[in-house]
């Protein structure tokens, strides 16, 4: 067993056993803990991926290109620093290791969240971040050809029951808005989350009320109560946040989501024709008069009208 995959084991454990103290002045320890574990984790994933090249040429984050003596480069380590989080994801991929590095991104963000916003219900935030930790902690023990009962010892079990606690807390949480009629599909297919601590763990207060506009939100991780307005915006842009990378990186279209020229949130989607949070449609000419060619929603959006498209409003314009 390597230096690395033990102080992983051990670190988690740590994290595990701080959570299991019910003390909040161990909160944040136990979350400290508990993450530095998964990263060494996912080190040592890497190194078990190619068991004959040096641990440190696999891990360490900046590299330097130095003559080789024969016109060519080498790359050395520059200094001591190792992946972190974001760089651990990419680096699965250049390894072709099959791991969700969407929720090692969350992961990481999440335990920003309770670093620089601890909260006065500390066992609960730390519950939830160990148990959305769960499912890549077991994946990455099974790519290091481990299962975590073996390693992890009594933790093993409080692990469970931390996931079990969590999971029946949150379809608590889901079923209060199980009445909701929903102004767009994809918030409705998208549960919203707090927008201050970024917790799943959001609650409508009565659960009876089926009217979008007067949701009264209760985060049970932080005790906030986000607007919902907010959390909807928050909720479009997690759903679609993909699509909009796609989109510009494939063909540097704008979209799916557009400020809405009725509420002026980053809310209006452009395949539902609505906006997620008032629900206004937006009518416009879809084809120039002049030239026939399409009128992108961004441009009718950005005020061109009158049937023009924005290149046949900029030469009708120099005309003047």
């Amino acid at each position: 067993m390597s230096g690395i995959f033990t102080n992983a084991v051990e670190s988690i454990k740590m994290g595990i056993e701080d959570y299991a103290q019910a003390n909040p002045a161990r909160a944040l320890s136990a979350v400290r803990n508990f993450y530095a574990g998964v990263l060494l984790l996912g080190k040592e994933v890497l190194i078990r991926a190619a068991p004959l090249a040096n641990a440190d040429d696999i891990i360490g984050a900046k590299y330097t290109p130095v003559p080789d003596g024969t016109g060519g480069v080498t790359h050395v380590i520059e200094g001591y620093q190792t992946v972190d989080f974001n760089t651990l994801g990419k680096r699965f991929k250049d390894f072709g290791v099959l791991v969700d590095t969407k929720g090692l991104q969350e992961l990481n963000g999440l335990r920003n969240h309770i670093e620089h916003r601890y909260t006065s219900e500390p066992a609960q935030t730390v519950r939830e971040a160990i148990a959305r930790a769960f499912p890549i902690t077991v994946a990455l023990f099974q790519q290091a050809g481990e299962h975590p009962a073996d390693v992890l010892g009594d933790a093993w079990p409080i692990m469970l029951n931390v996931r079990d606690l969590y999971e029946a807390e949150l379809a608590r949480c889901r079923a209060t808005f199980e009445s909701v009629i929903w102004t767009s599909s994809t918030v409705a297919e998208k549960h919203l989350r707090c927008t201050g601590c970024g917790s799943d763990l959001v609650e409508q207060r009565d659960a009876t009320n089926t009217d979008q506009e007067k949701l009264e939100l209760v985060c049970r991780g932080c005790g906030a109560e986000p607007d919902w307005d907010d959390a909807i915006v928050d909720a479009v842009d997690r759903a679609l946040s993909n699509e909009a990378y796609d989109r510009f990186k494939d063909a540097g279209e704008s979209g799916p989501v557009f400020d809405c020229p009725a509420c002026d949130r980053a809310a209006y989607v452009d395949f539902e024709e609505a906006c997620a949070i008032c629900g206004e449609s937006f009518d416009y000419e879809s084809e120039c008069m002049r030239c026939s060619s399409g009128i992108p929603l961004e441009d009718a959006l950005a005020g061109f009208d009158e049937g023009l498209c924005s290149y046949c409003t900029h030469v009708m314009g120099k005309d003047d």
